[in-house]
């Protein structure tokens, strides 16, 4: 086999495995996943698992660190240079918002991760990666805001992504209860574009007091 085809096949094998890591670490958490299990639902093994990862360890930190690569990715290719402002701010919570909607396994893996108060994360020699670019395109749009006169000079950049960060991971992580509490689901598709614009309004309120 050519050496492309083998690199393919590993890509292709080591993919899938993430694929089916993801799953089970979210439906389990790290504690109650099991390796065994992982392998019998992909078409690799056990041993060939651990060539690729090391250990539990490494996969369950493979499986993180793709998932925070997949919204990075998303605000990276975010073209809001040529939006006014206000416009870009919004475009940037939708992503967050669309983005944490489609993928709930995201919001289960980073609670899980925090429950073990981020020991595997802190490990991983991409945190600079995962952090980057969310506060390199956020920061571009607060800084063109202020020269024009239109947001507070005294907002952080990190604050703003945290608010947006928080209700879009509130809205996912919290469903079940507040639904059980409320009896509203915040996923109910009649209400999602309140949400959405709501976001955006409460970013930009405080963007823009004064």
């Amino acid at each position: 086999m050519p050496p492309e085809d083998r690199t393919r096949d590993a890509d292709r094998t080591r993919a899938e495995i993430l694929d089916v890591a993801t799953r089970v670490f979210a439906d389990q958490g790290y504690s109650g996943a099991r390796v065994d299990e992982i392998a019998a639902r992909t078409s690799t093994t056990k041993r060939m698992l651990y060539y690729y990862f090391g250990s539990k360890e490494g996969l369950y930190l493979a499986v993180l660190e793709r998932a925070y690569a997949g919204i990075r990715a998303l605000e990276r290719q975010l073209d809001v240079e040529h939006l006014p402002p206000v416009r870009a701010i919004r475009q940037l919570a939708e992503l967050t918002f669309d983005h944490h909607e489609s993928h709930p396994d995201f919001i289960r893996l980073v609670s899980i991760e925090n429950i073990h108060r981020a020991e595997h994360l802190v490990a991983s020699p991409m945190l600079e990666e995962l952090a980057g670019p969310a506060l390199q395109v956020l920061t571009g749009i607060l800084e063109r805001g202020r020269a024009e006169g239109l947001f507070r000079d005294d907002v952080d950049a990190l604050d703003v992504h945290m608010v947006i960060s928080a209700f879009c991971v509130f809205r996912i992580a919290n469903r079940h209860t507040w639904s059980a509490i409320f009896r509203r689901d915040m996923l109910d598709p009649a209400r999602r574009e309140h949400y959405r614009a709501l976001l955006g309004d409460l970013v930009l309120d405080y963007l823009t007091a004064r």
